[in-house]
């Protein structure tokens, strides 16, 4: 998997988890912790492009 493409995968799933806190913010009885576990996955893979795209 060239650099690019695997840049493309992690910016698709920063992109899901983005829509999956967002709907889960707007539901009522969502779980904090399970928001507080997606927005620190989405700054996992935000920092991961950001390591892979300055190589």
């Amino acid at each position: 998997m060239s650099v690019a493409s695997h840049i493309s995968e992690l910016k698709k799933k920063h992109e899901n988890l983005a829509d999956m806190v967002e709907k889960a913010q707007r539901a009522p009885g969502a779980s904090d912790l399970q928001i507080a576990e997606w927005k620190k996955q989405k700054l996992k893979i935000k920092e991961e492009i950001g390591r892979l795209s300055q190589a």
